[in-house]
């Protein structure tokens, strides 16, 4: 009886160190071979959909509606896929906001890039209220920047989760008299 008591208990010891051994060799495979990349958010293009501008010099007043359209690509470097939550693209005039567009949430597969089209349209009151908005339309060129954000995350087979979100700001001149975007230049974060 004693013989069976011990065995049993040797089977009992053997199956946990095997089970501890198993976890501790997926947790280093999980954060060695299959660790998470940050998913990189890039603006391939900015353009200009629609726009109208009149200028009254005689009462100082202006009509502006700009309609813009973002193209953007998000990038997953994983072997696994990657699921993002609902992001924001804001559009700023001197420091201030002047449009915003929601970004859906969605999924992108291993090692997919994806791109999505944002688009933002001035809100006129917001821009008109700014007294430096007319002398740029008359100068030619309205300095505008982009700011967008995306969070997300990476689960590795279900059991480990991680978090990421990216950033890009991109500073560009709309240029009023052909209606195009003369340049723009991007910064983007990844944390």
């Amino acid at each position: 009886m004693k013989e069976e008591e011990s065995s049993k208990g040797w089977i009992v010891c053997l199956v946990t160190i095997g089970i501890v051994v198993t976890i501790a060799i997926a947790v280093t495979v999980a954060f060695t071979v299959f660790q998470p990349k940050k998913f990189i958010t890039t603006v391939d293009s900015i353009d200009v959909r629609d726009m109208d501008v009149n200028v009254n010099i005689f009462n100082m007043s202006l009509n502006l509606n700009v309609t813009l359209d973002v193209l953007v690509s998000v990038k997953n470097p994983n072997i696994f896929g990657l699921k993002y939550y609902d992001g924001f693209a804001q559009l700023n005039y001197r420091g201030e906001e002047i449009g915003e567009a929601p970004i859906p949430s969605g999924e992108i597969s291993s090692k997919e890039t994806k791109q999505m089209n944002v688009t933002l349209t001035i809100m006129a009151d917001r821009i008109l209220s700014n007294s430096q908005v007319i002398s740029d339309v008359t100068s030619g060129g309205i300095q505008l920047n982009t700011f967008m954000r995306i969070s997300g995350e990476v689960s590795i087979l279900g059991l480990i989760k991680f978090h990421g979100n990216t950033t890009a700001s991109c500073d560009f001149v709309i240029n009023t008299s052909n209606k195009t975007i003369d340049s723009h230049v991007c910064q983007y974060k990844m944390v």
